[in-house]
């Protein structure tokens, strides 16, 4: 890809590749450019400019499709950017029930109202796709259109959606928060981190009560929230150069 001749592929501006734009092309041709460069680096191809508050809210919730549950919404919070005041807050279901799953919803809900002047980070539509579906199931505690005003509100950041996909070039096979965060020098504690394993770590944990398979699953959210943080500040970086 690196080495194509973009005009055999856009000839007149239009891609002859059906179901792939003349934009998506030029992005898949920079990407492999750059990742055939040696000590190749990320660089944006539009001003970015991400909010400032003084607390910052890392987002990401932990679900299983089998039983259509939300069951954690976890919360790295840093106050004033410093890295030492980070604390995980969590809202769980640690059992396998629409009640619980309901009051996780509410206690997430409320924290995030408790903290109206904090910048919300999170990759990806998923976690408003699922508060969502959360709306639906619990009208008493939000509604879809409560949910849809909150995430629209500018403090709100889709960092893959808003910046890295729209606006930036990365030489990474993927664009995954683990591709991106570990090509930043972060690393999750647990050996096999993915959303596939929690799913199956929360199976072990409903089966067998085995509260060490819980904190793994606790211990991987956390990494997920902070691999965000790291992100946001890495694009802050790369903006200043």
């Amino acid at each position: 890809m690196a080495n194509t001749d973009l005009n055999s592929l856009i000839p007149g501006g239009r891609s002859i590749i059906p179901g792939i734009g003349a934009k998506t092309l030029r992005t898949y041709h920079a990407r492999a450019v750059l990742q055939k460069q040696e000590h190749a680096q990320p660089y944006f191809t539009a001003p970015v400019e991400l909010p400032t508050a003084s607390v910052e809210l890392f987002f990401d919730v932990e679900t299983d499709p089998f039983r259509d549950l939300c069951y954690l919404h976890g919360f790295v919070v840093r106050a004033n950017g410093d890295n030492t005041t980070e604390r995980f807050e969590t809202f769980t279901a640690d059992e396998a029930t629409p009640e619980l799953e309901k009051q996780a919803f509410a206690d997430a809900w409320r924290f995030v109202h408790e903290h109206a002047d904090a910048v919300v980070y999170y990759y990806s539509p998923y976690e408003r796709t699922i508060w969502k579906r959360l709306a639906r199931d619990y009208p008493e505690v939000a509604s879809e259109n409560d949910v849809l005003a909150l995430f629209e509100q500018p403090r709100f950041v889709d960092l893959y959606q808003d910046v890295v996909r729209s606006k930036m070039i990365w030489p990474t096979p993927s664009l995954s928060i683990k591709a991106l965060a570990k090509f930043l020098g972060f690393q999750w504690r647990d050996t096999d981190p993915s959303g596939a394993a929690s799913v199956q770590w929360f199976h072990q944990w409903v089966e067998s009560g085995d509260i060490t398979i819980w904190n793994r699953i606790l211990e991987y959210n956390e990494d997920d929230c902070r691999a965000m943080r790291v992100l946001a500040d890495a694009l802050r970086e790369i903006g200043r150069g």
